[in-house]
């Protein structure tokens, strides 16, 4: 048994027993970690309300080989975002991305990336007005770090440069034609509009992507869409969640 210390951000928990509760946390050094919580139910828990979804804490935990779930010691709130978490919309979006974190991201395996994209897209959000635009960066990204988003810089049959001013076409398998080389069956019609904020978010800082698509929500919308649907083919299953944000 070892003793481990990292920062983390709480994903979501539930109950376990009559006093005690499983967390989620996605961890900066040790990826995504599962740990029960004794006592955490009770009202004089030590925890208080360090476990508060979407917190980021100092985690401190001891876990035995071969073992997926750890042993909670202590819990340090380092940043509460108890507003978020009480506010039904922001509610469900980010418990729709925790969801999506506990799909792709593997148990105790680190990825910094990952943790700093979460970190920021939890910190990028003012008003519900924003929240399409996080949640579209936020799938977008994750897609991109497990390795499931195509290129969408080149045709996928002639291997041309995209021209970002012409129609372009999603085909299945979620690859981009141009309109030279359309297939008689698409899924879905791409313009520039679209392919700046696709680019722009591989460029852009999650804050700085919900002012650039403040006024392109049909693009964001229709973008969401489409990797919605590559979440599903990753998954082999319907993604449930964040319907409100369509």
């Amino acid at each position: 048994m070892s003793l481990k210390q990292t920062e983390a951000i709480v994903i979501k928990s539930y109950n376990l027993s009559e006093a005690d509760r499983i967390v989620v946390f996605f961890t900066r050094e040790f990826g995504l970690v599962r740990g029960v919580a004794k006592g955490a139910k009770r009202l004089q828990s030590k925890f208080g309300s360090t476990l508060e979804p979407f917190s980021t804490v100092n985690l401190e935990f001891f876990q035995k080989e071969e073992r997926e779930l750890v042993s909670i010691q202590s819990v340090e709130l380092l940043q509460s975002r108890f507003s978020i978490a009480s506010d039904p919309e922001f509610l469900n979006a980010f418990s729709y991305l925790g969801d999506l974190i506990t799909d792709f991201a593997l148990p105790h395996d680190a990825d910094e990336k990952l943790y700093r994209m979460i970190g920021a897209c939890l910190s990028a959000g003012n008003s519900s007005g924003d929240l399409p635009a996080i949640v579209l960066y936020f799938e977008l990204w994750l897609l991109r770090l497990s390795g499931f988003l195509p290129d969408w810089s080149r045709c996928e049959s002639c291997r041309q440069n995209i021209d970002t001013a012409a129609e372009n076409f999603v085909v299945p398998g979620f690859h981009l034609q141009c309109s030279t080389c359309r297939k008689s069956y698409v899924l879905s019609t791409v313009r520039s509009a679209e392919l700046s904020a696709f680019r722009s978010i591989l460029t852009i800082p999650p804050s700085e992507f919900t002012t650039f698509a403040a006024d392109k929500q049909e693009s964001v919308e229709l973008l969401s869409g489409i990797m919605k649907r590559l979440i599903a083919q990753a998954l082999g299953r319907e993604v449930a969640g964040g319907a409100s944000l369509r």
